[in-house]
């Protein structure tokens, strides 16, 4: 079933490559663009005390870092996004992992809720059943075995049509609905092999690679503390 290898593909393939790359390099990623918004904003706060001392204005230095909090909004909300990563990536590799076994329950069980109630499949669900789905991924994502056996108890086998001449005529009614939806997920899972985090799946079993990866990042962590120590020490000198 295309829409469960699609799930199969963002909520634990996905996720666990992320997970992976986080670990393995997201913490100096982190550090190296913390280190370079720093320099950044050092470099920035140079700029608006020489422009005061320019124009012979008084140096009120809470006014500048009201300034720079301002102009540097989008470098932290990088960070922050960064941060939230890396601790859900930790979250993520604390939990007891689910057997072969259970895994392959876990699949079972949704890929039957799936066929019950994933709206693009069932579009006349009601806002409760969409409610049990959109449970129903949070447990997937999470690996929640027992509150997927709920919700799959909760869904029975759904309703069965014993009118065979129904049953083709609704069949023939959802083939082109059907059809357009299968090529959208299509669609939809080649999008995702070609975006991060999957792009990274081939670079983390390559240890070379992330070896070399480390090291630059490294460099660039070394070199933006040099640059982020010597504007430090202009700014002491700037106002003295």
């Amino acid at each position: 079933m295309l829409v469960l290898e699609r799930d199969e593909l963002r909520f634990v393939i996905c996720k666990n490559i992320e997970m992976e790359y986080m670990l393995k390099i997201g913490g100096l990623e982190y550090q190296a663009y913390e280190a370079e918004c720093t320099f950044l904003r050092l470099k920035r706060k140079v700029e608006l005390i020489q422009a005061k001392k320019n124009r012979q204005e008084k140096v009120i230095l809470s006014v500048i870092e009201d300034a720079l909090d301002h102009e540097f909004l989008e470098y932290q909300k990088r960070l922050d996004e960064q941060m939230d990563k890396m601790n859900d990536a930790l979250e993520r590799s604390k939990a007891e992992p689910l057997s072969e076994e259970e895994s392959r329950e876990l699949k079972i069980l949704y890929r039957k809720v799936v066929k019950a109630l994933h709206p693009d499949m069932n579009p006349e669900i009601t806002d409760a059943q969409a409610r049990l789905f959109d449970q129903a991924v949070s447990a997937y994502k999470n690996g929640d075995l027992p509150a997927m056996r709920v919700i799959n108890e909760m869904v029975g086998s759904g309703p069965v049509l014993t009118d065979q001449e129904n049953m083709a005529v609704k069949l023939s009614k959802e083939k082109d609905r059907l059809n357009s939806l299968l090529e959208r997920v299509r669609k939809e899972i080649e999008k995702i092999k070609t975006e991060y985090p999957y792009t990274m799946k081939e670079f983390l079993e390559d240890s070379e690679k992330l070896e070399r990866r480390r090291e630059e990042l490294e460099k660039i962590l070394e070199q933006y503390q040099e640059l982020a120590t010597f504007y430090r020490t202009k700014i002491e000198e700037m106002l003295r």
